[in-house]
């Protein structure tokens, strides 16, 4: 009798949880699990599916129908052509601005910054594609700004994705311009900040702006907009700063 009761329960709360689908970009997927633990506390009946992927794809995606409620992406161009197509219901509105870090397996002398790439010792440098993603655009452009791109430009090994160059970076190169925030996650944590990475300096690199936009396939369900109002919470903007993110 009490497991015929308890299944009963477990169907009755299941029946009046509230689902939402959100598509996230990949540099993010460090962070989204702390922060959908942190949003059911004060939204218990809400159970929250991630699609991770690059902004890009996900924005064919949203185009092509699919059914995300709410867009994070990994920079405020894909949003915007959102906006601009009515596809999205809000502006597209910054949440957080991603950085840049150098990894090495190997411990080497950081100190030197990104005079380091130019080492004869550093054969292959993992980036990602310039072409596709938002960090390896940054990438690029810090170090033209540097006047070093030339110099070391034949030593990159592009990953498609931000996850893609942190495995180059650990497999397949001496040394990668990764996300941030990757190096957060618990697979990271042998690495250590000024032996193994060290943040490169943000003023060499236009600001990585990362937007948010609630999708029209969400606009009858409130719980879409509950946690696009908890991702500008206090609460959240603290996670986001734990994973190396930068909240203005």
């Amino acid at each position: 009798m009490r497991r015929v009761l308890l299944s009963i329960l477990f169907m009755v709360v299941t029946l009046s949880a509230t689902e939402i689908n959100i598509a996230v970009a990949a540099n993010v997927s460090y962070a989204i699990d702390e922060l959908k633990a942190e949003f059911v506390k004060t939204d218990p009946d809400t159970r929250v599916r991630v699609t991770l992927g690059s902004s890009g794809k996900l924005t064919a995606q949203i185009k092509n129908g699919a059914p995300y409620g709410l867009f994070m992406s990994a920079n405020m161009k894909y949003p915007q052509a959102l906006y601009d197509e009515k596809i999205a219901i809000t502006k597209p509105i910054v949440y957080a601005e991603g950085t840049l870090a150098y990894l090495s397996v190997r411990k080497r002398d950081l100190s030197k910054g990104m005079a380091l790439l130019q080492d004869p010792k550093i054969v292959k440098i993992a980036i990602a594609n310039p072409k596709t993603a938002p960090y390896g655009k940054a990438t690029v452009e810090a170090l033209k700004k540097a006047k070093m791109y030339d110099s070391v430009k034949a030593k990159f090994v592009y990953g498609e994705s931000i996850s893609q160059t942190v495995s180059y970076a650990v497999t397949a190169a001496e040394i990668g311009i990764i996300a941030k925030s990757s190096l957060y996650s618990d697979k990271m944590t042998q690495f250590t900040e000024g032996e193994n990475w060290v943040s490169m300096d943000p003023s060499l690199y236009t600001p990585i702006e990362q937007g948010i936009v609630l999708l029209k396939y969400g606009e009858q369900k409130r719980a879409y907009r509950a946690f696009y109002d908890f991702i500008f919470s206090e609460r959240a903007a603290e996670i986001f700063k734990k994973y190396g993110y930068i909240i203005r």
